[in-house]
């Protein structure tokens, strides 16, 4: 058994390689030890008190945690064989890059926990919109600026020169440029809603062929809820370059119908039925009552056409106000004896 573990495999003997395995083995196994005791105890001791922080501090570190004693095992047990300068070199840059982009991480969650949980209540209790804007694009800025500082911070730790390598970018600048370009053009894109402001958050849209509430503006692309409920994320360029159709910037909601009534129906009934459409708006709050329109249009094939148009006023809801006053309507109407026409035809015959 002894000669065994002397036999030597790549410059190594087998002991060397088994306590190298065993060190990484362990360290999978301590690195699941901890998850579970971060999951099982700390988060319930954190529970009970009044304070999220420590919860938000728990939850978001414990992957990151893992993650950095796995590396720090493979790396420990890598460390102890006797491998070439050259690997040893390579496995100690890796080491620091990947604990550097580990600790970028666990601050970019962080952030992102601490401003969902304190930040976005609080700016949704604000009267002005500008802030909901201005907060996503906040924090993916401060996001790509914490990646980009890890890996200028990575690449100096692990031994490259970074200002040569940024001198060398100059010289695939101009392909860096071309590939580059859509996500250029979306990102102008994005400034050039957030100038113009053609629509704001909770703004309802039609853009590129959806309808939808607008529940983000992003450097890059804006995302829009449809009627039906599903996420639609549109590029910032092709908004900006198409027809946008602000629904929510209407001050008030035009709602046409064309009542046909029945050819019995006589000018008194015909001017009774108009002035009773009148007051229904009247008696509704969510509807304008002073833009109503009611006009006696035309002698229709089998009906008397009424144009009735009113106006929702902005905020009311736009098919329960419609259902209100649709259902006043049916029943004033029959109340009244005033009937509804429908396609007839009657036939004369001649005898002879």
């Amino acid at each position: 058994m002894e000669e065994f573990f002397k036999k030597e495999f790549y410059g190594n003997t087998v002991l060397e390689w088994t306590i190298a395995i065993s060190i990484i083995i362990g360290s999978l196994l301590l690195a699941k030890f901890i998850f579970f005791l971060l999951g099982r105890f700390v988060k319930q001791i954190t529970k009970r008190t009044r304070n999220k922080f420590d919860d938000i501090l728990i939850d978001k570190f414990e992957e990151p945690a893992v993650f950095s004693i796995i590396i720090l095992g493979i790396w420990y047990g890598l460390g102890t064989l006797n491998l070439d300068e050259y690997y040893l070199k390579l496995i100690k840059h890796a080491y620091y890059l990947l604990i550097t982009f580990n600790v970028a991480w666990f601050i970019t969650r962080m952030l992102d926990a601490l401003v969902e949980e304190y930040l976005v209540p609080l700016v949704e209790k604000t009267e002005t919109d500008l802030d909901d804007q201005l907060l996503p694009i906040a924090r993916k800025s401060i996001n790509i600026a914490i990646w980009i500082l890890a890996i200028v911070v990575g690449l100096n730790n692990a031994g490259y020169d970074v200002a040569a390598l940024i001198a060398g970018l100059g010289l695939g600048g101009l392909a860096f440029a071309l590939a580059a370009r859509e996500s250029i053009s979306h990102i102008f894109g994005g400034f050039v809603l957030f100038t113009d402001k053609p629509f704001k958050i909770k703004d309802r849209i039609i853009s590129n062929g959806h309808e939808g509430f607008v529940t983000e503006i992003g450097i890059r692309s804006s995302r829009i809820r449809t009627l039906d409920g599903r996420l639609v994320t549109i590029p910032n360029a092709d908004i900006a370059n198409n027809t946008i159709e602000n629904i929510s910037s209407e001050p008030s909601r035009k709602i046409t119908l064309n009542l046909g009534l029945t050819y019995d129906t006589s000018a008194e009934n015909m001017q009774k039925a108009m002035k009773i459409l009148k007051q229904i708006t009247i008696d509704n709050e969510a509807v304008e009552d002073d833009k109503t329109v009611t006009s006696f249009t035309a002698f229709n094939d089998f009906s008397l056409n009424i144009r009735f148009i009113y106006y929702i006023k902005k905020g009311a809801s736009i098919y329960g106000t419609m259902n209100d006053v649709n259902m006043e309507i049916l029943k004033t109407f029959n109340e009244n004896k005033l009937e509804f026409a429908f396609p007839t035809q009657t036939i004369y015959s001649k005898k002879e």
